[in-house]
């Protein structure tokens, strides 16, 4: 009884709030807000340059026995609004980490700040995780104090590209999945919100000891080589240079912050309906280190 009520209620709210396709509509796109940038205008290869090619405006990155790849910003910003269309391999790819994040560690190594989206890869059947995380001061550096939040997806991100974004602003990140806010981090204290200017950064890796399952399952590498595919590159942000007046992109139709009404019930659809893991709600962490929650 329980279950059909609230099937019902998502019904009747999806009459007015749903996109075609069923999920709730945020009102507000801030993608559309931001013009794209072709690869070579806002990036470049940082590592395992025969494992990348680009082909007009697409990149793809690849991760076989020899070499994973990846690639970072021309510049540093100390706030924006950071996205990339992301289309994932399908298959066995557990193990595997497909990545678009900002960071600092080269600038603060061993006491850096970053911003993750990454993809966990999986096995045939079972869906992609995707994790939010966010370090500051070099949380994660050895003694890792991780602030996740995991998500599954309710469309499969194998069949084609989807926008994957990141505004950071000096008051809070939000996580957007085709504009649908899933993740909103606010600042409550300076010691638990990055503010020091990141580069921008995409990548795809072995992280076998901790990515698919914490561990029990490997990458294998009969099933090489293991591909990211990026597209539609979106940079709208206040580089460490410009001058202090400047003001990132908005993530709401409000130029103050935070999220619409409308934003808000999107992503509080997401979090019900797709979201595996919180750290707030997660026992066994001390909650000493994370004091937001």
């Amino acid at each position: 009884m329980v279950l059909l009520v609230s099937l019902l209620v998502l019904s009747l709210f999806c009459l007015s709030n749903c996109e075609g396709s069923g999920w709730p509509s945020p009102g507000y796109y801030p993608s559309s807000r931001v013009g794209s940038l072709h690869f070579s205008q806002g990036f470049r290869n940082l590592w395992g340059p025969q494992h990348q090619t680009l082909n007009q405006d697409t990149l793809t990155i690849w991760l076989d026995h020899n070499s994973g790849s990846g690639f970072k910003s021309l510049r540093d910003y100390r706030s924006g609004y950071f996205g990339t269309s992301l289309k994932l391999q399908p298959g066995y790819t557990a193990g595997i980490i497909t990545s678009f994040y900002l960071s600092n560690s080269e600038d603060f190594p061993g006491h850096h700040d970053e911003i993750d989206i990454e993809f966990l890869g999986t096995t045939p059947g079972k869906p992609y995780v995707l994790q939010t995380n966010v370090y500051m001061k070099g949380s994660g550096d050895g003694h890792i104090i991780g602030r996740e939040m995991q998500f599954h997806l309710w469309f499969d991100p194998t069949k084609g590209f989807h926008n994957y974004a990141i505004l950071w602003n000096p008051n809070e990140i939000i996580f957007f999945v085709d504009d649908v806010p899933i993740r909103r981090y606010p600042k409550k204290s300076d010691a638990i919100f990055p503010q020091r200017q990141m580069y921008v950064y995409g990548s795809i890796w072995d992280a076998s000891s901790w990515a698919t399952e914490d561990g029990r399952i490997k990458a294998d590498y009969k099933y090489q080589p293991f591909v990211g595919k990026y597209n539609n590159f979106k940079i709208g942000g206040c580089t460490t240079n410009d001058n202090p007046s400047c003001r990132p992109p908005s993530g709401s139709p409000s130029r103050s912050g935070g999220l619409s009404r409308q934003q808000n019930d999107a992503m509080e659809w997401v979090q019900r309906n797709y979201k595996v893991y919180d750290y707030c709600r997660d026992p066994q962490r001390d909650r000493t280190h994370t004091p937001e929650c």
